[in-house]
């Protein structure tokens, strides 16, 4: 297990195959998935198949969805991360929080920190950040840390606002 970085609250860190309990419980509620286009998880085999095949051969690159804990307690709420998209071109930033941890503001520490880190870290030059038109929450995720709107499309069969952020660095 690898420690990608530390915000004040936050510990990101690598998935590994043991934490398929934790991507079956988050993946598994539907008020989670609400804006996606992605079925449920009904089992661990399908949450570790995920982690196989999806989630940990970005690590390869540095790139990935890290898993997010709560530094106090040790308490998994979620994940956050870089993840490249070769059909469309670009490093997409995405994040996923239990219910619990809604409105708190830890997408939006999680997520700002991301942005530094794949700039920073690995010197991207753009990273793309997308919701559902509905998803008011995460569209304002992405407007707090700073990426700008770009525009509305269609992409994996969902409607959704994109934002950029060039490496300010």
């Amino acid at each position: 297990m690898e420690v990608i970085f530390e915000t004040p609250r936050l510990l990101l860190r690598e998935f590994t195959l043991e934490d398929a309990p934790l991507l079956l419980q988050l993946n598994s509620d539907p008020e989670v998935l609400k804006y996606l286009h992605e079925p449920l998880l009904q089992d661990e085999a399908h949450a570790e198949t995920i982690l196989r095949n999806i989630i940990l051969p970005q690590y390869e690159n540095k790139l990935g969805r890290w898993a997010v804990y709560l530094k106090e307690n040790n308490v998994f709420i979620g994940w956050c991360g870089l993840k490249h998209r070769p059909e469309l071109e670009e490093i997409d930033l995405g994040y996923r929080f239990m219910q619990t941890a809604w409105g708190k503001g830890f997408a939006t520490e999680a997520a700002k920190q991301t942005l530094v880190y794949g700039f920073k870290n690995l010197n991207l030059s753009l990273i793309t950040g997308r919701a559902h038109i509905h998803n008011i929450a995460s569209i304002r995720v992405l407007e707090k840390i700073g990426m700008e709107y770009i525009g509305e499309g269609i992409v994996d069969d969902c409607p959704v606002k994109t934002f950029t952020l060039q490496n300010p660095y």
